[in-house]
């Protein structure tokens, strides 16, 4: 070396020290006797670094600085997975089973938006059901501006996705299903819905129990028959699907903040719910 410089390529530094990973314990007792005891520094470092070793003092530096890097580095491969883990949300899948035919569903609040009689949301026998059982909003009040609310009060967030299963048995206003987002109160949230009697599905905001179309699009939606619908809301940007396929996206950003999910139907909708899942997004 020329003065106690030296020059060595990341590679090469990584390759030699694989032959000098000699566990270095350093007493920190005998720190000013660096410079006179060579026993200190465990590895050959003549051999990491090609040449001339350095001075005691200068190795016991260097080789605590690799040492710093290498657990660094080690620390790194380690909490970067188990960060990624625990992002990831398991589904919440709603077990219907639990509660008997003519109950209301266990973990749901009841309530409405706009005008009418109250909601009447209770557990039903479905042969058709995935689980034999189906949540059901059984109420035929024909008050059109009239939104049942079935509230899953567990679960708050922001970043997530809904899907589940419905079925329109009936309603001569209105046979639709839909589910309610980032839901604060019972006037405001977003909602998608799919209308048997009206062949579409929309998107809606609903401000202080104002609905504001934000979204549709055509598509069959036959009445009797079990249909999927799913939103996945991620920021300000709104997926909808439909029997498994990707309707339309769209973005808002009135409601920013972490919100109920619920089940939601128009007018004298009698409607089936089952195979409710809601997933935790990042």
């Amino acid at each position: 070396m020329d003065k106690g410089r030296f020059s060595i390529s990341a590679a090469d530094l990584y390759a030699r020290l694989g032959r000098a990973a000699a566990p270095i314990v350093i007493d920190a007792r005998r720190a000013p006797a660096f410079e006179a005891d060579e026993r200190m520094v465990a590895p050959d470092l003549a051999g990491v670094f090609g040449r001339r070793a350095p001075s005691p003092l200068r190795r016991s530096r260097w080789m605590i600085l690799l040492r710093a890097l290498s657990t660094a580095i080690a620390l790194l491969l380690v909490i970067r997975p188990i960060a990624s883990e625990a992002q990831v949300s398991s589904p919440i899948r709603i077990d219907l089973s639990k509660t008997e035919p003519g109950q209301e569903p266990e973990n749901f609040s009841i309530s409405r938006t706009g005008r009418g009689e109250a909601a009447r949301w209770i557990i039903v026998d479905d042969a058709t059901a995935s689980e034999g059982r189906a949540v059901a909003q059984m109420s035929t009040d024909r008050t059109d501006y009239r939104f049942p609310l079935a509230v899953y009060k567990p679960f708050m967030g922001k970043n997530l996705e809904v899907k589940l299963r419905f079925k329109a048995v009936a309603g001569t206003v209105d046979e639709a299903g839909g589910i309610a987002v980032r839901l604060s109160t019972p006037d405001d949230y977003y909602v998608v819905r799919a209308n048997a009697l009206e062949d579409n599905v929309r998107f809606y905001r609903v401000v202080h129990g104002k609905r504001e179309q934000l979204a549709a699009a055509d598509t069959k939606v036959s009445a009797k028959e079990w249909h999927m619908l799913g939103i996945r809301a991620e920021g300000e940007r709104f997926t909808i699907s439909f029997d498994g396929k990707v309707l339309f996206t769209t973005t808002d950003k009135t409601f920013a903040d972490p919100g109920k999910v619920a089940l939601w139907t128009k007018a004298d909708s009698v409607t089936h719910f089952d195979a409710i899942e809601i997933t935790a997004l990042p």
